[in-house]
């Protein structure tokens, strides 16, 4: 059996067992597609692929469906994934183009990703620690209070209002606001504390209290949103699929649950590949995945990947249109937190 037959006929159970979810005869094969072979010759090539342990047999059925092992192979072997259609393309321009701020983004970005895949969307928030300063702005209010805006990468705005007793003298804000983005724009929001400690020093005197109290505000906004989170949408999507899992949807759900679960696979999934990332079925850590299959991209604004998003669903997924899905959704919010 050459290696490109044996794939053809496995990319041909894969694509029929996932559109009509019943296990893929022989018969079947020879019928809806142009193998280029006797019916004999592919009964013998299914027997070399279930001997690979690339397909198996349900023990109600005559018909093969595709193994872990066996999604795994279609999946590094796609010579091609099926590109968005126009309708589609228009429909994730339309929605994200019209998000008002980063949140508005996240939580447009994971309806979109569930409505496109039919499955259950995750995306990792930009956490502050891994961004960088684009800009920090400060304003004067008048009545001695000030406006101080930190600008991320990501497209995060944080503001806070600070009293400073009096109306600052333009030229010291000026000198203030020009210090502070030469020492923090760029850098890792990690980093701004160290960078800005010995700012201080380089004003009078009486200007110290005024450079305290807006690094104190600063510092103050750095502190908020450390933690990790994680937006789903399109759980319901796992029932609708309830017949993929040979028991309860309930570990799935719990795993979801828990936000940790998601994370660390998240994480890892980082590990594996700048790109796209499958993880299929017992390549999972977690048990309560075993079932699943996950799709996961890298996004971020200026070339750099700040978060995770992806789907999550039954092994028994379309594949190249659910990359595609993510890849696409991925790569438009990219260019709206660079922008």
């Amino acid at each position: 059996m050459s290696e490109e037959r044996k794939l053809a006929v496995l990319r041909a159970i894969v694509e029929d067992y996932v559109q009509t979810r019943e296990p893929v005869g022989s018969k079947a094969l020879v019928e809806r597609h142009a193998l280029g072979v006797s019916p004999a010759t592919i009964r013998n090539d299914m027997a070399s692929l279930e001997e690979e342990g690339l397909i198996a047999q349900p023990h109600t059925s005559a018909g093969r469906i595709p193994t872990d092992k066996g999604y795994r192979l279609f999946v590094d072997r796609l010579s091609t994934v099926k590109p968005l259609s126009s309708p589609e393309k228009k429909a994730i321009q339309t929605l994200l183009d019209g998000a008002i701020d980063l949140d508005d983004v996240v939580d447009r970005t994971v309806r979109l990703l569930a409505q496109l895949t039919h499955q259950v969307a995750v995306v990792q928030y930009p956490s502050l620690t891994r961004s960088t300063v684009r800009h920090v702005e400060l304003v004067p209010l008048g009545g001695g209070r000030l406006l101080v805006v930190l600008i991320t990468n990501t497209g995060r705005v944080e503001q806070r209002f600070v009293d400073v007793g009096h109306d600052p003298a333009e030229a010291v804000l000026t000198e203030l606001r020009n210090r502070l983005n030469g020492a923090v724009a760029g850098r890792r929001l990690t980093e701004v504390q160290g960078l800005v400690e010995e700012l201080p020093a380089g004003f009078a005197a009486e200007e110290r209290p005024l450079v305290r109290v807006v690094l104190d505000a600063l510092e103050d906004t750095l502190a908020v949103e450390r933690e990790e989170r994680i937006v789903l949408a399109g759980t319901a999507n796992l029932a609708r699929a309830g017949t993929d899992f040979v028991g309860s949807i309930g570990p799935v759900l719990e795993a979801l649950e828990e936000q940790v679960v998601l994370l660390k696979l998240l994480t890892e999934m980082a590990a594996d590949t700048g790109g796209i990332g499958v993880r299929i079925g017992r390549e999972h850590q977690h048990v309560g995945l075993y079932e699943t299959a996950v799709v996961a991209s890298g996004y971020g604004g200026e070339g750099e990947v700040v978060a995770r998003l992806g789907v999550l669903g039954p092994t028994r997924m379309d594949y190249p249109t659910t990359i595609a899905a993510v890849r696409a959704v991925a790569r438009y919010v990219s260019r709206i937190l660079a922008s």
